[in-house]
């Protein structure tokens, strides 16, 4: 089951959201949702209290219509939190005394509306993912690179798919070898170099990091369909070949400017990046 995380924004205020797939529908945190239509100081106290209840007066038990999935928390770590999907919150919510309900159950609409809109039309998403990177402060530049490095990565993906390679743990595997021969870091080793631990790395490359690692994966698509290579290992070899083109190219560069491509800089709030440190 294929999932994306997101961020929703409800009056200003963050609900992590995911997006199943394979059931085409969103799974929002429950603790998200009971903080902003509640402003309590404790909302995982509430939805404990609340739970209880809601089983004394109704006899339901709400626990069942909410799934554990893991989620960013507020220290940066992984964590299992109750989400549910729209109908079963819409329950939830008529629990929940709030002048916020009635707006929030729009905002609901509208949210699961414009995933169908980006559904049928995908430059809908597009167009939300530069937003979004713009919001965060990225430059027109830096957004441009983001988003033709995606498309150069979308193409070779789109090969692996079609010349036998597993999906699900092989495609890691092809990207490590891509990275670690043009970056002399591997995926893991340049992220825990950028202080980066469940981050997307590419959402905190340079733009320099960005058009190396578009320069490999396009190489190594181009060198694939030359060779035709077919299945992991064969794929593996082109991807080495690759990744190794870009790494002539940034070792040029580099003795040229005396700077190095790779770099520990990133886009975290600078209070994020000051904790990772100390840990």
């Amino acid at each position: 089951m294929r999932q994306e995380t997101a961020i929703k924004l409800f009056e200003e205020r963050k609900i992590r959201a995911e997006w199943d797939e394979q059931a085409e529908e969103w799974y929002f945190s429950v603790i998200d949702v009971i903080e902003v239509l509640t402003d309590s100081s404790n909302p995982r106290d509430y939805w404990f209290k609340m739970k209880q209840r809601v089983k004394l007066e109704d006899g339901i038990e709400l626990s069942t219509i909410c799934r554990q999935l893991k989620m960013m928390a507020p220290d940066g770590k992984m964590r299992s939190t109750d989400c549910t999907n729209v109908q079963s919150l819409l329950r939830i919510i008529q629990s929940i005394p709030s002048p916020k309900a009635e707006p929030f159950k729009q905002w609901l609409a509208k949210v699961g509306y414009e995933r169908i809109k980006e559904t049928i039309d995908p430059e809908q998403g597009i167009n939300r993912a530069r937003d979004n990177w713009l919001k965060l402060g990225r430059s027109e530049k830096w957004v441009q690179q983001r988003m033709s490095g995606q498309e150069t990565r979308n193409k070779l993906t789109d090969y692996w798919r079609k010349s036998g390679v597993n999906e699900q743990n092989e495609f890691a595997a092809l990207t490590n070898i891509i990275h670690q021969e043009w970056a002399g870091l591997t995926v893991k080793q340049h992220k825990t170099l950028k202080n980066l631990k469940t981050q997307n790395l590419r959402d905190h490359m340079s733009e320099a990091e960005l058009i190396f690692t578009a320069l490999a994966e396009l190489s190594t698509r181009q060198i694939a369909e030359s060779e035709q290579a077919e299945g992991f290992t064969k794929n593996a070899a082109a991807s080495k070949k690759g990744g190794k083109i870009a790494k002539n190219a940034r070792k040029e560069l580099e003795a040229k400017t005396g700077k190095s491509v790779v770099t520990g800089e990133n886009f975290l709030p600078p209070a994020t990046n000051k904790k990772a440190l100390k840990e």
